[in-house]
């Protein structure tokens, strides 16, 4: 009768913990299948020439080869053209992330990495009254469902003519800004850029950024004329006229600013 007694007082208890242990199961998250990926935009503000070379050359000889050896195979590296009122004022670095712990990751990646802290020690290590740059911004994105990763072009016309459109838009509300993605997205406008052959590098969502909430893209072209003709071509495509006009997607779009770049001899693409 004992043994009876204490079974009887044991079973209640084994099936509490059973039940907790399945209920906690059944709440934990489920993993996201998610395969798109975030990209981090460095822009660099510089006052001269002294200024340019000291960013050219950490970014050439110590950043990017210390990104290849952390597993991001292509970083892309740009600055305006002449006819630019930025031109020799900017530097553009863009680098993407498989995953968002990837970005995180980084600095810690960097720090470990000894060929890395040697050769760029001249930049971060700089004297403070002689800055290698004024200021430097960071703005991070997540590509669109609709281009889950990036996408690296190809061209055979030389480097200093290529032409590289990085365009931001702005909305006055965050609803607005998601009904402009909803646009790129299931509205088709990222298609439409593919199929007219605007050799897009990215879509994405700006998650950190001082100019939120907005998007921003980077479209690609061989030279200036291909850069015209493509625009006038989607300008007068049936495709864009009906997707322009649906009433749900007007006033979407606040403010544009649109950055022509040219990418430099040492950027991956």
């Amino acid at each position: 009768m004992k043994n009876s007694k204490s079974l009887f007082r044991i079973v209640p208890a084994l099936m509490l913990l059973l039940f907790i242990s399945f209920s906690c199961k059944e709440t934990e998250p489920v993993p996201s299948q998610s395969n798109q990926e975030y990209y981090e935009i460095k822009i660099y503000s510089i006052a001269d020439n002294s200024q340019e070379s000291m960013v050219d050359a950490y970014l050439k000889d110590a950043y990017l080869p210390a990104l290849h050896r952390a597993g991001i195979t292509a970083a892309g590296v740009f600055k305006p053209v002449e006819t630019d009122t930025s031109y020799g004022k900017l530097i553009y670095v863009f680098i993407p992330f498989k995953t968002i712990d990837l970005f995180m990751q980084l600095p810690e990646v960097l720090l470990k990495d000894k060929v890395y802290t040697e050769a760029g020690k001249f930049f971060v290590d700089a004297v403070f009254d002689i800055p290698p740059y004024n200021r430097q911004e960071s703005i991070l994105l997540k590509a669109f469902k609709d281009m889950p990763q990036f996408a690296v072009p190809e061209f055979t016309t030389p480097v200093e003519e290529r032409i590289y459109e990085l365009r931001s838009y702005e909305s006055a509300t965050e609803a607005k800004a998601l009904k402009k993605i909803e646009m790129f997205n299931e509205g088709g406008e990222s298609a439409l850029f593919k199929s007219l052959k605007f050799n897009p590098v990215f879509f994405g969502e700006v998650l950190i950024g001082d100019q939120m909430p907005n998007l921003m893209y980077l479209t690609t072209f061989s030279d200036m004329q291909s850069h015209d003709d493509h625009w006038n071509s989607f300008r007068d495509s049936p495709e864009w006229k009906e997707l322009s006009g649906l009433e749900e997607y007007k006033n979407t779009v606040s403010k544009a600013h649109v950055h022509l770049l040219h990418p430099t001899s040492y950027s991956d693409f």
